[in-house]
C-alpha cells in the first residue's frame, strides 16, 4: 500500500480526534465539506479524488442520530467517486447495547446499523470495546475490535494492586472484569443489578468478599453512571 493512496477523513463531532491521528500517521485530514440546508438536511462534498484509493471515515456515532447518518453519507460519497476500499472508524459504537431481543417486541438496533453500514458501502469497520464481543458476528465484512485493555493495564501495572479486587457492576460485564482479574492474579467481584426500564436500577447484589480491599470497578460506557455509583456504594 503506497501512502499517497490513503486518504483520512473526518465527521464534524470526531474532529479533534481524526486530528490526532492524522497528526500520528504524519499526514493530515482530507479535504471534506459537510454542507447543511436551512432544514438541516446534510449533503457532503469530498473536495479531492478519492479515486483508487484506501479511505477512512472517523466518525462516533453517539446521539443525536445525525452523526450515524453523517457517517453513511459520507461513506456513500466516497463509494460513488470510486475509492478502491472503504474504512468506517467508530470509535464509539452506538446502539451497541441493543444487541439481543431480549424481550418481546423491541428492536435488535446493533443488527440493524451493521446492515446499513454495509448497504452504505463501507468495506471494513474499526472500533473500540463493543459492548459485546458477538456483535462482529452481526457483519457480513471485516471488523477489527480494538480493546482498551491495552491502555490500562500498563497503567495499572504501576499501582499496588496487592490488596486489589476487580469489580464489575453488573452481570453482563463479568467477562470484561474477569480479563483484569486474571491478568493480575486477583478476585473478582460481580454486582447483579436488576432493571425495571432503562436507566433506573431496581436493585443490586454484591457477590463476593470487598472488605478491606481496594476495589477497581470495569465498565464499557457510562450514560448516566447510575449503575456506577450504585455499584460503588453498595461495594
Amino acid at each position: 500500500m503506497l501512502l499517497d493512496e490513503v486518504k483520512l477523513f473526518s465527521g464534524t463531532e470526531s474532529k479533534y480526534l481524526a486530528e490526532k491521528i492524522a497528526e500520528a500517521y504524519n499526514d493530515k485530514l482530507g479535504d471534506l465539506k459537510m454542507n447543511k440546508f436551512s432544514d438541516g438536511e446534510m449533503s457532503p462534498v469530498i473536495h479531492e479524488s478519492v479515486r483508487g484509493s484506501y479511505v477512512f471515515f472517523i466518525q462516533s456515532t453517539f446521539t443525536p442520530a445525525d452523526n450515524l447518518w453523517e457517517l453513511l453519507l459520507m461513506i456513500d460519497a466516497a463509494k460513488r467517486a470510486s475509492a478502491k476500499y472503504i474504512t468506517a472508524v467508530i470509535p464509539y459504537f452506538g446502539y451497541a447495547r441493543q444487541d439481543r431481543k431480549d424481550k418481546p417486541r423491541v428492536s435488535i438496533a446493533a443488527k440493524l446499523k451493521a446492515n446499513i453500514l454495509q448497504a452504505a458501502g463501507a468495506d471494513r469497520v474499526m472500533t473500540l470495546d463493543f459492548h459485546a464481543d458477538q456483535l462482529q458476528g452481526f457483519f457480513d465484512i471485516p471488523v477489527d475490535h480494538l480493546k482498551s485493555v491495552f491502555i490500562f493495564m500498563p497503567y495499572l501495572k504501576n499501582k499496588k494492586l496487592s490488596n486489589a479486587v476487580f469489580a464489575s457492576p453488573d452481570v453482563g460485564g463479568v467477562k470484561r472484569a474477569r480479563v483484569y482479574a486474571n491478568y493480575f492474579q486477583r478476585p473478582l467481584v460481580i454486582c447483579d443489578k436488576y432493571r425495571k426500564k432503562a436507566n433506573e436500577i431496581e436493585s443490586m447484589t454484591v457477590i463476593g468478599d470487598v472488605k478491606g480491599m481496594d476495589v477497581y470497578l470495569v465498565d464499557d460506557l457510562v450514560d448516566t453512571a447510575g449503575t456506577l455509583c450504585r455499584a460503588a456504594a453498595m461495594l
